[in-house]
C-alpha cells in the first residue's frame, strides 16, 4: 500500500466516523424537557428579621473616656506614684550614650587596665570607652557585666499592664572582615 493510499483511506474512515456522529437529537431534547418541566425547586422561605429596638445612650453626661481631661487625671495620678525601679533612673544625670538607640552601637574590644574591664563601643564612627556601671541605649541600661566578647545590661522596659520591669539585653563584639 502506498502512502498516499493509506492516507486516503484513514481520511475517509474519519469521515464515516463523523457520519455517524450527526444522529437526530430530537430524543434527548424531549427528554431534557420533560425533566425540567418535573423538576420542583426546593428553596426554603426567608425568616423574617428581629425587631430592633434602639437603646438610649445614658452616659452622655459622663466624662468621655478619651477625653483629655481624664488623660491629664491619669498622668498627674501616675506622677504623684513613680515606679520604684524608675524613680532612681529620673533623679540621675544623663550619660552621653543614652541618647542613641543599642542597636546603633557595636562593641569592638575590651581592655582589662589595672584589674578593671572596660569595652570598647563604636557608636557614630566614634570610640567609646565604658566601664561597669556605666548606663547606655534609651531604655535606662545599666552595664552589669563586661566579658571579653560580649557586654550584659540591664534594662528598663515597660510590660504590657503599663509596669516597668526589668530586662537583660546583651552587646555583641563586632568583627570587621579584613
Amino acid at each position: 500500500m502506498t502512502r498516499t493510499a493509506h492516507t486516503v483511506g484513514v481520511t475517509l474512515l474519519g469521515l464515516a466516523l463523523l457520519a455517524g456522529c450527526t444522529a437526530d437529537h430530537d430524543e434527548l431534547r424531549g427528554w431534557m424537557e420533560q425533566q425540567r418541566r418535573e423538576a420542583k425547586p426546593n428553596v426554603p422561605p426567608l425568616q423574617a428579621p428581629k425587631r430592633f429596638d434602639p437603646q438610649p445612650y445614658t452616659t452622655a453626661q459622663a466624662v468621655e473616656p478619651f477625653s483629655t481631661q481624664k488623660l491629664s487625671v491619669a498622668l498627674k495620678q501616675e506622677a504623684r506614684q513613680p515606679n520604684s525601679l524608675l524613680a532612681a533612673e529620673l533623679n540621675r544625670r544623663k550619660e552621653p550614650l543614652e541618647s542613641y538607640p543599642l542597636d546603633s552601637m557595636s562593641m569592638v574590644g575590651s581592655v582589662n587596665r589595672e584589674g578593671q574591664p572596660f569595652a570598647l563601643l563604636r557608636v557614630d564612627n566614634l570610640l567609646y570607652q565604658v566601664k561597669m556601671g556605666d548606663h547606655l541605649g534609651q531604655n535606662y541600661g545599666l552595664i552589669t557585666k563586661i566579658a571579653e566578647t560580649e557586654i550584659t545590661l540591664r534594662e528598663l522596659v515597660m510590660d504590657a499592664g503599663g509596669e516597668m520591669i526589668e530586662r537583660p539585653a546583651t552587646l555583641q563584639l563586632q568583627e570587621r572582615a579584613r
